[in-house]
């Protein structure tokens, strides 16, 4: 059968996905990437290895869709988005790691943008709050480190765009590309033109020259090099998205209103709010869902972003030693009803939406002799709901009418974590039948971009739930909440 193949470049590791014409998953790979951590609030990739991954599992899955009798008939690409590249297009040379969403080190650039006459025109322009998590002030930190200049074609793009050039050839020719749903994500983009705003460019000193063309996302991109994938060679890729709007898009949210929550190494909310850019809403950033070019419209989104979730997990797992694989937390939580006035707050990179407090860290507060790694695990399982919690709040301010609430990422899989969501947040809880939204999302999109689907409500028929949680009055869990929101207020 003709499949539709997904790249899902997520912050932890890397994913590659075939799926067949009712969008069920035939076969995939995973495989992680290292996580550098030079100091506190520092975090890097590695823009090399992550190609060298991507390739890797490109290659896995193509070749046993070929052993199949399968044809891959196109591409989609989805990726962590803020995460910051620099390289030489003429030679390919990295002159230093990538910097990672939850990199922490121009926090004092963004306190004097904040505190000058051009934050206002920055969320005006673009949607976003001015902070550290976006790219512009990355990019710019590349140009004042020196790492710019000596390179003969200096380029600084998001993953995707990295990815869509080695993948289509590199130094030989690659596409450097990239689509709304991402440059939206810079700080440097129009939220109405989708095209680099000259004014921001020029405040943030970043030639355009450095930056990679924007297209629709559903559009033809390139042909993937025999050279650098000989499975795949000559299959185009027609499909890209950020990794969030991939699994708005993943989640079949396609209507007004409709929203999605993915908890995966951080918890992010986006809700779909139609073809007309809305007004900014205070605490939360407004962002460009997707743009499928001739084959529909443009859509616009309102999102919560938290910076950690299952990073939290793997901090109790590698950091701490108190579980031994993540799989074990919420096993660990159930086995007490609370979580015995321990609370958890997970600003490791500082607090996301709705707060915007960069200058937070991490904290476990509330501990007497009488608190177990059980509710320790119950803490941080909670952290998670509360976060998500304060951001459904803040939708609720923009008048969007929200009726349920979408699941999916790796914590998804716990029924305890969507339960305690549901009654926290007062919405049904609904998780899909694959928590791997963000790949079926973007392969959605590519099949999309070819005909292998032929309009979204289609695409809507495939979206199935495996499991739903009603609100339940919970007062134990009403007074958490208030707690953990004054801790907050301490920090």
């Amino acid at each position: 059968m003709d499949v539709v193949m997904a790249l899902d470049a997520g912050t932890s590791g890397i994913r590659a996905v075939a799926f067949g014409p009712d969008l069920t998953p035939l076969a995939q790979t995973y495989r992680e990437f290292t996580q550098y951590l030079p100091a506190p609030g520092r975090v890097e990739h590695d823009a090399a290895e992550i190609a060298d991954v991507a390739v890797a599992t490109l290659r896995d899955v193509a070749e046993r869709m070929l052993a199949s009798g399968h044809r891959v008939v196109a591409l989609g690409i989805t990726n962590q988005r803020e995460t910051t590249v620099a390289f030489d297009r003429e030679s390919g040379h990295l002159p230093h790691r990538a910097l990672v969403w939850q990199d922490r080190r121009t926090s004092d650039q963004c306190a004097s943008l904040r505190e000058s006459d051009h934050a206002a025109t920055i969320r005006a322009t673009t949607g976003l709050e001015v902070d550290a998590y976006f790219s512009a002030t990355k990019m710019r930190w590349f140009l004042d480190e020196g790492h710019l200049k000596a390179l003969a074609a200096p380029s600084v793009c998001t993953v995707d765009t990295w990815l869509l050039w080695w993948l289509t050839g590199g130094v030989a020719g690659g596409v450097y590309a990239t689509e709304p749903s991402n440059a939206s994500r810079t700080m440097l983009m129009d939220l109405d033109t989708l095209e680099w705003d000259s004014h921001l460019t020029e405040l943030f000193g970043i030639s355009r020259s450095w930056l990679a063309d924007i297209r629709p996302s559903t559009s033809t991109f390139g042909a993937i090099s025999p050279e650098v994938v000989p499975e795949l060679a000559g299959v185009p890729v027609t499909g890209i998205l950020g990794d969030q709007q991939a699994a708005l898009f993943g989640q079949a949210c396609f209507e007004p209103g409709m929203i999605k929550a993915t908890y995966g190494t951080g918890a992010f909310v986006l809700a779909n709010l139609g073809a007309r850019r809305p007004e900014n809403v205070p605490g939360l950033v407004t962002t460009l869902g997707w743009d499928l070019g001739a084959f529909g419209d443009v859509t616009y989104a309102l999102e919560g972003s938290s910076f950690v979730a299952g990073a939290a997990v793997q901090w109790l797992r590698d950091q701490l030693g108190l579980i031994g694989d993540a799989s074990e937390l919420a096993p660990l939580a159930a086995q007490v009803s609370d979580a015995a006035g321990a609370m958890f707050v997970p600003a490791f990179s500082g607090l996301g939406s709705p707060f915007w407090r960069s200058e937070v860290r991490g904290a476990l507060m509330g501990l007497s002799r009488s608190v177990t790694k059980a509710h320790v695990a119950r803490a941080i399982l909670e952290a998670q709901v509360f976060q998500v919690r304060a951001m459904t709040e803040a939708f609720l301010t923009s008048g969007a009418p929200l009726t349920e609430l979408r699941a999916d990422g790796g914590m998804a899989v716990w029924d305890e974590l969507l339960t305690l969501q549901a009654s926290s947040s007062g919405l049904p809880v609904r998780r899909s039948d694959t928590l791997e939204a963000t790949a079926r999302g973007v392969a959605s999109l590519a099949g999309l971009a070819i005909g292998v689907w032929h309009s979204l409500e289609d695409l809507a028929q495939y979206w199935r739930s495996t499991f739903s949680a009603a609100p339940t009055p919970d007062p134990a869990l009403e007074q958490a909440y208030a707690s953990w929101r004054r801790a907050l207020e301490v920090l």
